[in-house]
């Protein structure tokens, strides 16, 4: 049944980025179906909260680790700390991400290379590290964040759109050579979900949600709960024949032709 099979009893994750929008929902829904989850950002007191409300509505531990994905060692301690507190990591969710918008001309090198940290290179680290335990145990399930510019692009965000595309070509090769472990690997891509800190950005940007969600075909923007849906399916069991795939949550495709009435 599929209650059964989103049952994560004794299982272990890893949410990067799980103190607010995305990643909180996530680490939130995986704790409250019985997993032990560890959540990592760089704002430590932030981070504790989120944490302590997640451990206090679900029962389950959830473990605060304050972790700067950008810096490789960081990664690293993470998993070795997810590992030496609970033993093992079964599901790891790279969330982390973000950009700064800006046309391609004005792009500096730095800041290319930034957003590939952020959005591409923190997610190899995590499951180059991860994978090392999933692959003794022969078992695990990632799920890699991206966005609906990694399959569409996005003008203004040409670094942006090329590293989510990266992820997405990462997570098929990633789930080709190690299915025969029994690993899954899937991705996620995010259309206009309004999470706060997202909410935020459009504000500064001019940008009326509701206005948005007229282009949408379901007629709105999505909630973090509902990408969060998408991801915990994904690293259950419910989703045992899938992997290296990419699907979108966004409220359906934009397309040309005659105009919507």
């Amino acid at each position: 049944m599929i209650t059964e099979q989103l049952d994560f009893t004794g299982r272990v994750a890893i949410v990067t980025g799980g103190a607010t929008g995305i990643g909180y929902a996530t680490a939130f829904q995986l704790a409250r179906l019985g997993a032990n989850v560890v959540i990592c950002s760089r704002t430590a007191d932030e981070l504790e909260a989120a944490a302590a409300r997640i451990t206090e509505a679900s029962g389950n531990r959830c473990l605060a680790v304050p972790t700067d994905v950008k810096n490789e060692d960081a990664v690293i301690a993470l998993v070795e700390r997810t590992v030496a507190e609970f033993g093992r990591v079964d599901i790891l969710v790279n969330n982390a991400g973000g950009t700064r918008m800006g046309p391609l001309e004005s792009i500096p090198t730095k800041g290319w290379d930034l957003i590939f940290d952020l959005n591409v290179k923190s997610a190899y680290v995590a499951t180059r590290e991860a994978g090392k335990h999933m692959v003794a145990q022969k078992s695990g399930a990632i799920i890699n964040i991206s966005s609906g510019a990694g399959e569409n692009g996005v003008r203004g965000g040409a670094h942006y759109s090329a590293a989510k595309s990266a992820l997405q070509m990462f997570t098929k090769v990633t789930a080709a050579e190690w299915g025969k472990h029994g690993i899954r690997v899937n991705c996620v891509a995010a259309g206009a979900i309004a999470s706060p800190r997202v909410l935020d950005a459009w504000k500064v940007a001019g940008l009326q949600p509701d206005e948005m969600g007229k282009a949408i075909p379901l007629r709105r923007t999505g909630t973090p709960d509902e990408m969060a849906n998408m991801i915990v399916f994904f690293a259950s069991d419910a989703a045992s024949y899938i992997t290296g795939q990419t699907i979108g949550v966004n409220g359906g495709p934009a397309l040309g032709g005659i105009p919507d009435a």
